[in-house]
């Protein structure tokens, strides 16, 4: 059977033949065992050792965002005050322990190689820092962006690439609804646009829409909910699969990235969707995924493949534990790789998802996942539509 230019490839000798020929023998063993059809798409595995071990005895807390720099460095920005204090004895005072362990600074650069090349962040001097910070973007221009969705958090910041303060926008304790242009209403992330200069922001955990701003003045340029909608903050009770789709957005709006060819992907994670608009707020199309999904909802975050196109959109997926691989022209799931647990390959809250130039994969997890983790791109060839735990051929 074929479907849409070939894609899905009927499970039997041909599909066999294919997987020997392009040297991948090995993504038949990433599930028990390989049913149904596979596909043709992005094949990846997961880098065990990515990254090195942190120094200074320092560890992770829930990992809230991710974003890989023009340099390709991966960066990300952590909870420290979210670990328990049994995770880190030595910084209690009095100090338990004598050496182990300490949390990390909540901003941190890692090189290609994973080596930690730089850290800082916290509260200081001119700005007011997130009471819990949500969501990474390095810009065109190396400033880094960052939100919070903390009870206070109607504000984001921006610093360049040392640290060093730069601009806030909106004020802690300031939000005043969906449709205030000067506030926000915790910012999930934030996504800013080289050739408009203009930031994208999820906002967010309070607020129901996507805002457009100045990225240099701060300045409110525009603002959207569902379908393009004006925002509207009534309470729509809990998500139900056998209504409607829901007019307007539920909280968060946990992502709004901008591809290449000028759409604006939208997170609204308890609706289970993707809503897709052009730069000005006109809807376009959406896209549900794992309609059946409760709690959290399943569309957490969503990066590009980095082909000039931009064939492929991956979804993060925090609740049933995977990532998604969207065909983006035709707007369709076509496989996922992952599974619930805690060793290599596998999500405990998969929360935050980003690409490098070579197209490789980055993912951060929250609750108690508390890590950051590489998938290696390794070409396209013949995958499961359900491909499980993408662990090394090698």
């Amino acid at each position: 059977m074929q479907k849409r230019n070939g894609r899905r490839l009927a499970f039997g000798a041909l599909a066999l033949a294919l997987v020997a020929l392009i040297g991948i023998g090995a993504t038949l063993g990433r599930t028990e065992a390989v049913q149904g059809e596979l596909v043709w798409g992005p094949v990846f595995e997961v880098d065990p050792l990515w990254p090195k071990p942190l120094p200074n005895h320092w560890l992770l807390g829930t990992t809230i965002g991710v974003s890989v720099d023009n340099r390709d460095h991966i960066w990300i920005v952590h909870r420290g005050d979210s670990l328990a204090a049994g995770e880190v004895p030595a910084a209690q005072d009095p100090p338990v322990a004598t050496e182990c362990c300490f949390p990390a600074p909540p901003v941190l650069e890692f090189d290609q190689a994973g080596l930690l090349v730089n850290y800082w962040g916290g509260p200081g001097e001119g700005y007011e820092w997130p009471a819990s910070n949500h969501g990474i973007w390095v810009d065109h221009m190396d400033n880094v962006w960052i939100g919070g969705n903390g009870g206070p958090d109607s504000h984001l910041l921006k610093f360049d690439r040392y640290g060093n303060f730069l601009l806030q926008v909106g004020r802690s304790g300031g939000n005043a609804g969906s449709n205030d242009t000067e506030n926000f209403g915790r910012v999930a992330k934030i996504m800013v646009d080289p050739k408009d200069n203009e930031a994208y922001i999820a906002d967010g955990y309070l607020n129901k829409r996507v805002a457009v701003l100045d990225a240099e003045t701060g300045a409110m340029k525009r603002f959207w909910g569902a379908y393009g909608n004006t925002p509207d903050d009534a309470d729509l009770g809990r998500y139900d699969p056998n209504a409607e789709p829901a007019p307007q957005f539920r909280t968060p709006v946990h992502c709004a990235d901008l591809s290449n060819d000028g759409l604006v992907y939208a997170c609204d994670r308890v609706n289970n969707r993707i809503q897709v608009f052009q730069k000005d707020g006109t809807f376009v199309e959406e896209l549900i995924v794992a309609r059946e999904t409760l709690g959290a909802g399943s569309a957490w975050d969503v990066a590009f493949s980095r082909d000039a196109d931009q064939k492929y959109l991956y979804m993060a997926d925090g609740v049933n534990e995977k990532v998604y691989i969207i065909d983006r022209q035709e707007m369709e799931v076509i496989s996922s790789f992952g599974d619930g647990g805690r060793q290599p390959g596998q999500f405990y809250g998969a929360h935050s998802i980003a690409t490098d130039s070579s197209g490789n994969i980055y993912t951060t997890e929250t609750f108690e996942g508390k890590r950051i983790q590489k998938f290696v791109y390794k070409g396209e060839g013949p995958i499961p539509a359900d491909q499980g735990v993408v662990w090394p051929s090698n």
